[in-house]
């Protein structure tokens, strides 16, 4: 049965109930926020992708630096980018390797490659900055923060952990003479620092590295460039900068410094003469400077037995020649050198002679090094670059070239068939002794490789030999000495330096090395008042690697005398033979002989800004007196037990003692109770 409406009747909507217009609402707010839900997972889907993007490991990258944790989760470094902001659209991971592509400014290289993955111990990253504007410079700024850090170079002013003051643009990090050149990086450098919480960053050698700092900051500017700069780019290629290191993380600063140099550096492949390290090396520079001559000399060596000290051998130092790059003996002051050799080796001294790269131009082998071409030249390679050295002017011997090295080296021979030498004092070798323009033998696209001849050269000599630079020269066997020494109390070449320096050199990769003359070379008049400084000075250098007097403890009173009788004989007793076990494991592990007092207390804040107190190993623990007036001193003893040298035992460690009694003629000395 059908109904038909009239045709003027519209139907009536039916009116929604009020009880069914909740279940509407209920309905729509499900679809807003099932919509909601899926454009948040979309975006949060593309933001953990891209966060995994810009994370390998450790290491999180942002557009203007990156930061490290450790394997705890607290950030150990921080770096900036401050030439170059990463566009980070322009990154990808692919396996280990983070890379993006362009910065605001253009196209670069750049990428960061996880090369070490053990998240129990150590982790390691290649990083990688490289531009495509010739003559641009890259800068990256890295943070101290709230660490210690330690290594780089020797400074005319030393301190342990490093303290900077000011601000100081990058300069070229190069080998420099700080005695000379007051504002200069020193003698002994790498391009290698690490810190308290176990971070350590260690510079490619492939680049043109200049360094600078900003204590407010409490930062170091690493910075790569070409322009206005020692540095040359490889032969062939364009000035495109680079700036690459490694950075490790490790679980505590020992640790993370014993893989840096096991993976990182070159170990010496031998051990200088045992008779270095057991008895005292006696120079005629302080007392006699370049007045040295045969009768004096023989009154030296004749003083040296009168007083019943023993030797390792004697050093003739500056001025035995006629003229800078000679090769023998001035006859007016040395009328009878055959005659005084032989006296000598009777008498049981072994010689070693001072030798330098310079030859001045008054010395008959300038000529002959210009006709054979040995030296460094002007830049276009046809005349010697004459460079001004702090006794006078003359030509630089090029190491780069092999024929300077062995006319060089044959010269050296020579004197030790002719008289019985038996090594040599190898001074300066410096790169900031190198004209602004030059050009070598060989191109040094680093001119910190001019060091590294000048090394190689002398390491035929090693075993009585010494060299006061070192670059990339781990492996080489002599005995490395620190720069000239003032006769002070003071951080700036003075007494207190000498742990902080032999400390970075030992961090640096130089287990042999030389603290230089005791008591300074008295540069100043020398007077009698220096007898406090002299005997504190002697007491440290006893239980270095190495002993060197130059002033004679004769010139003082028989106190100074006896108590460096005293001193010698302790060095050669129980130093000594703690030093060539160490050494003998050196050319296995890179270890240090000196070591920091961190070194066996890693994780002890305090010990790590001590640097008046150092380690022989890890079982001898030395506390010097280094204030005038003072007969007492602060020690700190790690965790451990430990014995002093006076009998005392402590157990309940890590202390601080406290105005511990040191007498004038005593060294706080301590050793570990296994």
């Amino acid at each position: 049965m059908y109904t038909f409406l009239p045709e003027n009747i519209t139907p009536v909507k039916q009116k929604v109930s009020k009880e069914q217009k909740p279940l509407i609402a209920a309905v729509l707010l499900g679809v807003v926020l099932v919509i909601g839900a899926v454009v948040s997972w979309c975006y949060y889907s593309i933001s953990l992708r891209k966060a995994d993007r810009l994370k390998t490991e450790l290491l999180y990258l942002k557009k203007d630096g990156f930061i490290i944790h450790n394997h705890q989760g607290r950030v150990v470094f921080r770096m900036a980018f401050q030439s170059g902001v990463l566009d980070l659209d322009s990154c990808a991971k692919y396996g280990e390797i983070l890379s993006c592509t362009r910065t605001e400014k253009g196209p670069l290289k750049f990428f960061v490659q996880t090369v070490i993955k053990d998240k129990a111990t150590v982790m390691c990253y290649r990083v990688r900055w490289e531009e495509f504007v010739a003559d641009t410079s890259i800068l990256h700024t890295m943070y101290w923060d709230n660490a210690y850090w330690y290594g780089g170079a020797e400074m005319r002013t030393q301190h342990w952990p490093i303290r900077l003051s000011g601000y100081q643009e990058p300069r070229p990090f190069v080998t420099g003479d700080v005695y000379s050149f007051k504002d200069g990086f020193g003698g002994i450098l790498e391009s290698y620092w690490l810190s308290s919480n176990a971070s350590a960053i260690k510079i490619n050698a492939s680049v043109p590295f200049h360094l600078g700092w900003n204590s407010t900051e409490k930062a170091f500017f690493f910075e790569a460039r070409y322009k206005d700069s020692p540095y040359k780019p490889p032969p062939g290629k364009q000035p495109f900068p680079e700036l690459s290191y490694r950075v490790c993380v490790g679980s505590d600063v020992t640790s993370i410094h014993k893989y840096m140099v096991r993976r990182y550096f070159n170990k010496p492949s031998r051990i200088p003469s045992e008779s270095a390290f057991k008895y005292p090396i006696w120079s005629t520079w302080a007392l006699y400077k370049t007045s040295i001559n045969q009768e004096k000399l023989l009154n030296f060596t004749e003083s040296i037995k009168k007083y019943q000290f023993n030797y390792s051998h004697i050093e003739i130092d500056d001025m035995y020649s006629t003229y800078y790059g000679d090769f023998d003996f001035d006859p007016v002051k040395f009328p009878d050198a055959p005659a005084m050799f032989k006296k000598l080796k009777e008498d049981g001294f072994k010689v070693t002679l001072w030798i330098h790269p310079f030859v001045n131009y008054n010395s008959s082998n300038f000529g002959h090094g210009i006709e054979r071409g040995l030296f460094v030249k002007e830049p276009t390679g046809q005349l010697p670059a004459m460079v001004q050295w702090w006794n006078g002017i003359g030509a630089l011997l090029d190491f780069t070239n092999p024929n300077t090295k062995e006319w060089f080296q044959s010269n050296l021979r020579r004197l030790r068939t002719k008289y019985g030498i038996s090594s040599f004092k190898f001074d300066a070798g410096e790169t900031s002794y190198l004209p602004r323009q030059f050009s070598t033998y060989q191109s040094l696209a680093d001119p910190n490789l001019f060091s590294r001849r000048y090394t190689e050269m002398a390491d035929q000599f090693y075993d009585l030999a010494e060299l006061r630079v070192g670059y990339q020269s781990q492996n080489i066997s002599c005995f490395f000495r620190i720069i000239d020494r003032d006769s002070d109390w003071g951080y700036e070449l003075g007494l207190k330096s000498l742990i902080p320096t032999v400390l970075t050199i030992s961090m640096l990769g130089y287990p042999f090395i030389l603290p230089d003359m005791i008591g300074g070379n008295t540069y100043t008049n020398f007077t009698k008042d220096m007898k406090e400084l002299y005997i504190r000075w002697l007491e440290l250098s006893a239980f270095m690697p190495s002993m060197q007097f130059s002033v004679p403890p004769w010139l003082f009173d028989k106190e100074v005398i006896e108590i460096a009788q005293k001193f010698t004989r302790i060095h050669e007793s129980l130093v000594a033979p703690l030093l060539l076990e160490l050494a003998g494991e050196v050319t296995d592990t890179g270890d240090p002989i000196i070591r920091p007092i961190w070194w066996i207390s890693p994780n002890d804040e305090a010990a790590h800004k001590i640097d008046s107190q150092f380690l022989i190993g890890d079982t001898l623990m030395v506390a010097p007196v280094l204030e005038p007036g003072k007969q007492e001193r602060d020690v700190y003893l790690p965790a451990g037990k430990w014995r002093s040298y006076k009998g005392e035992l402590f157990q309940r460690t890590p202390v601080l003692l406290t105005d511990y009694p040191v007498d004038l003629d005593e060294v706080a000395y301590f050793t570990w109770v296994s």
